[in-house]
């Protein structure tokens, strides 16, 4: 894969051996993903368009998302990228345009609302309980599945005792998963930052979602962090079936691992396909990736 020089970004550096790892890393396993099924449009975007005062973060903004795919979102910072996930997950209500989830179409979402239908979401800046374990922030995400009420929980007595092994057990999965068994009960405020976004993560799997929203999940990260992240990316969406949209600066990750690959400029939808086809986009050539070489 030829190396695409960003014009607008800082591009961290990096040894070239360390380099070839972590494409030969991803490409393989997107070799191995090739056979997945797509299967129809899970969710729509339709026309959205963001203001905060006179600021436009986002004009008139469709794209779909299709159900087992990974769907990149990519542009320079302050494109808008974030401000779509937000409106996805419900934070920020758009003044115009709609958003369809499996064939319900909605102009707003509350957080609680897009949380209860399957949609999870990780954060560029970690929103962890610093002071709680490992464990007991992923057991966080388990939040919309406790059925047992208040009491119950606090004195652990019939159903409420069995329902929380069920949840831990299934906590325990995750962690295993993510390869954390050893920090399990570690505060999460003691660890390296590429294992916090670990746990950002397992916290998300842990609502057992059917489309995951992750904001910039490598950012910061060494090579290895990244490999090990693209991993999981990959496992999540093979394994599990979970629908990935997923916002990242790393364009090889990016080029390497996404199904599709929507790209935004001040807050416009300026490309829209495979990565092959926005990778020899002219307009996204010239407003974003720079020239290729």
């Amino acid at each position: 894969m030829s190396t695409i020089p960003l014009r607008t970004e800082p591009v961290e550096a990096i040894e070239p051996a360390a380099a070839a790892r972590l494409v030969e890393q991803t490409s393989a396993n997107q070799t191995i993903g090739t056979a997945k099924k797509i299967g129809e449009v899970i969710l729509d975007v339709n026309n959205i368009s963001l203001s905060f005062g006179g600021v436009k973060a986002l004009s008139d903004i469709s794209f779909n998302v299709k159900e087992h795919e990974i769907r990149a979102i990519i542009g320079p910072n302050g494109a808008g990228k974030s401000s779509m996930l937000n409106c996805i997950n419900g934070v920020y209500a758009p003044q115009q345009g709609s958003i369809t989830f499996r064939g319900q179409t909605f102009k707003h979402m509350n957080s609680h609302q897009v949380a209860v239908m399957g949609v999870a979401r990780t954060f560029q800046n970690l929103a962890l309980f610093k002071g709680m374990s490992v464990l007991d922030n992923i057991m966080a995400g388990r939040n919309l599945k406790i059925k047992s009420n208040l009491l119950l929980q606090a004195l652990r007595i019939g159903p409420a005792e069995r329902e929380e092994f069920q949840h831990r057990e299934a906590v325990e999965k995750i962690i295993d998963f993510l390869e954390i068994q050893a920090y399990r009960k570690t505060p999460v405020g003691q660890l390296p930052y590429g294992l916090q976004k670990r746990v950002d993560l397992g916290r998300a799997l842990a609502m057992e979602p059917q489309v995951l929203l992750l904001d910039e999940p490598m950012a910061g990260m060494n090579v290895e962090e990244k490999q090990d992240m693209c991993r999981f990316v990959l496992d999540v969406n093979d394994e599990f079936g979970t629908t990935v949209v997923l916002i990242e600066h790393d364009m090889g990750v990016v080029m390497d691992i996404s199904d599709r690959v929507v790209v935004l400029d001040y807050g416009k939808k300026i490309g829209d396909g495979t990565p092959d086809e926005v990778r020899n986009n002219e307009d996204v050539i010239r407003a974003y990736l720079g020239t290729s070489h």
